[in-house]
């Protein structure tokens, strides 16, 4: 094996020309630091004719950060690429505010990248990055998932995510940013020792740990994490898929070691549900537990129903019945309506509603039937298009099969 090029921009072009070579169009996150700025300028000069597009999210968290994301417009303005600030809108002071103001930069930037066709979004995350964050983990007790390398691409939120630069240290980059006179914004919270991050960074600092070889530790993790994906994968080979539902065979299940068996219920559920994050480790740890005892258990909207044969994943009909329709057709994640006539409108059946639709003669469980889609006019059943035909409604699933063997495989 080669040894990797001394030249950090050479290894970063590597990895576009890799991840994203076939790409006619490719958005970057910039929030001004040398990180993002070092991105953006490596993949002007790479991109030889594809459409580039700039974003940086101002999520209005310290009073210079409006200035910043003007600042970032100039350099990415004389750069000749189109930049746009997205502005965070908190609804809630509830909950992290870091992991809320983490995830509203993804789903800010996805919602950019859909509407003007970008066919991905490059992040600046580094080897540096990687380091702290194995040791994060390392010190929260973390599984194997959260050990292993962040990956070069992923999928969420509707959009793919590169990180071309996790093979260049921050400080090449910054020197490889001073080499050609170009500045960027240093943010005061990177000095916070309030953050875990920075204690960690900190931390690696001062006890002179090579930021390379973490990196690479969390690479071999995460070669670990791929093996037993591909181990979950194969125990899931005969699982039923279809009609909303997962059905996998008990012993396959039961036989399998206990991670293999947190893979897949954690891949049935996200496949149920369409969230973008697994549930939580513990509640995850529940509902294994009541597997092993035989017991029904709900986790994050799944109902799972274990028996001697099988182990079944359907939609928990209450999650269901809180779900509305959104304007594109999609309705609780899991179905495409298209066809409603004016008036009619989609909600779950419900198990009030299930002697009405004659749910006993479709075959579906009780409680597959009662979180099925259901057509209303007002207060009146229409129609359940899995139960009974009636008007012309069409109904697809939003997943297949296909869709759970990736979620089985997902980092």
């Amino acid at each position: 094996m080669s040894a990797p090029h001394p030249d950090p921009v050479a290894r970063i072009r590597a990895n576009l020309d890799r991840l994203a070579g076939d790409m006619p169009a490719i958005g970057i996150a910039v929030s001004g630091g040398g990180d993002s700025v070092a991105l953006m300028h490596v993949i002007r000069d790479w991109a030889a004719g594809r459409r580039v597009m700039v974003a940086t999210v101002d999520h209005g968290l310290r009073p210079e950060s409006p200035a910043e994301a003007k600042q970032v417009s100039q350099w990415a303005k004389a750069l000749d690429l189109p930049h746009a600030v997205l502005k965070w809108q908190r609804e809630s002071e509830a909950g992290n505010l870091m992991a809320n103001a983490r995830d509203a930069r993804l789903r800010l930037l996805a919602g950019w990248a859909q509407r003007n066709g970008l066919a991905a979004v490059a992040l600046g995350h580094t080897a540096d990055d990687q380091a702290e964050t194995l040791m994060m983990r390392l010190g929260r007790g973390s599984g194997i998932d959260g050990l292993a390398a962040m990956a070069e691409w992923r999928d969420a939120f509707g959009t793919r995510w590169l990180r071309p630069m996790l093979t260049a240290g921050r400080a090449e980059l910054r020197d490889w940013l001073r080499a050609r006179e170009v500045g960027w914004i240093d943010d005061p919270s990177n000095e916070n020792e309030d953050f875990d991050r920075i204690r960690f960074r900190r931390a690696i600092e001062g006890l002179g740990l090579d930021v390379a070889a973490l990196a690479r530790a969390a690479a071999h993790i995460g070669e670990a994490r791929d093996a037993l994906s591909h181990y979950a994968a194969l125990a899931a080979r005969d699982a039923l898929i279809g009609r909303g539902r997962i059905v996998l065979p008990r012993q396959a299940f039961s036989t399998s070691p206990p991670e293999i068996r947190r893979r897949l219920v954690v891949a049935a559920c996200r496949w149920i549900t369409g969230a973008d994050y697994p549930p939580r480790r513990a509640a995850t740890m529940h509902g294994l537990q009541a597997i092993a005892s035989g017991n029904r258990v709900t986790l994050d909207g799944t109902l799972i129903e274990p028996s001697a044969s099988e182990i079944r994943f359907v939609r928990e009909p209450a999650a269901a019945l809180r779900a509305a329709a959104q304007e594109d057709g999609i309705w609780d994640n899991r179905w495409r309506i298209s066809g409603l006539e004016d008036g009619l409108r989609v909600s779950a059946l419900g198990p009030d509603n299930l002697t009405l639709a004659r749910w006993r003669q479709s075959g579906l469980p009780r409680d597959e039937a009662a979180a099925s889609p259901a057509i209303w006019r007002g207060d009146a059943l229409v129609a359940v298009p899995l139960l009974r035909p009636g008007p012309p409604v069409e109904i697809q699933p939003l997943r297949g099969a296909a869709e759970f063997r990736r979620m089985v495989m997902a980092h």
